[in-house]
């Protein structure tokens, strides 16, 4: 990586003199260099997020391989980035949940949980004794007074919530879909958002995918609201039907 930052790439806590924390942007950069993309999307009674499932070693055990996250019941973490960061900021997150509980005795509402690891984030900016994580964090909940919720937590501390979202290698191209996708505002149903969702990514990628090449996460709005991860027939019977659509 060449040195653009005259030495301001260095330390984490110096503005360079155009007013940029290079540190902050190479661990976007991080990010985009994992080779792997996430895409969101917000329906009107469920929330879905998709993302490329990379076994880097024919020895590897598939079912150990994961980026998404449980963090309680009804909430759900894709965390797109360097894997190791990303099991420490799911850590955090249910971390933060438990004491919420704890404390209030309710379960943690999830744009007051993105707003606590983007806090968290934001501080590692400002101090040298922590590197900012090379993970961008998607949060997925049924909110009870709200509805479907997906919020996106960035290694500069910044967080906010989405329609539909996404973020890695190919963002900008997934980015171009979505914005299509959602030209007016349809109300997408759970299997609508679903098969959004798994088109995204199959576009993008410019290939046919397979149940082993994707991860799925969903949260329902059925009475349960809690988070799972799809099985592999489940994924196979979403690929079959969007074949079948095209």
């Amino acid at each position: 990586m060449s040195r653009g930052g005259s030495g301001y790439d260095r330390h984490i806590t110096i503005f360079s003199p155009e007013g940029r924390l290079f540190q902050v942007e190479y661990a976007f950069k991080a990010v985009r260099n994992a080779g792997v993309t996430s895409i969101a999307v917000r329906g009107k009674d469920s929330v879905v997020f998709v993302t490329q499932k990379k076994v880097s070693d024919k020895l590897l055990d598939p079912t150990s391989v994961t980026r998404m996250f449980k963090i309680t019941k009804n909430i759900g973490l894709l965390a797109t980035g360097l894997i190791a960061d990303a099991r420490s900021i799911a850590q955090q997150a249910r971390q933060q949940a438990a004491e919420f509980r704890f404390k209030y005795g309710y379960e943690v509402p999830v744009d007051f949980l993105a707003k606590v690891l983007a806090d968290k984030a934001q501080v590692y900016t400002q101090h040298a004794y922590m590197r900012p994580l090379g993970v961008v964090s998607m949060l997925i909940a049924i909110d009870e007074e709200r509805g479907p919720q997906l919020f996106k937590v960035d290694p500069a501390g910044f967080y906010i919530g989405y329609k539909a979202t996404s973020v890695g290698t190919k963002e900008t191209e997934a980015t171009n879909f979505l914005e299509k996708k959602f030209k007016g505002s349809p109300q997408l149903s759970y299997d609508d958002a679903v098969t959004t969702a798994i088109g995204a990514m199959a576009n993008v990628l410019s290939e046919d995918l397979k149940s082993t090449d994707i991860e799925v996460g969903v949260v329902r709005d059925d009475g349960e609201r809690a988070f799972k991860v799809l099985t592999a027939e489940e994924v196979d019977h979403f690929l079959t039907t969007l074949s079948e659509r095209d």
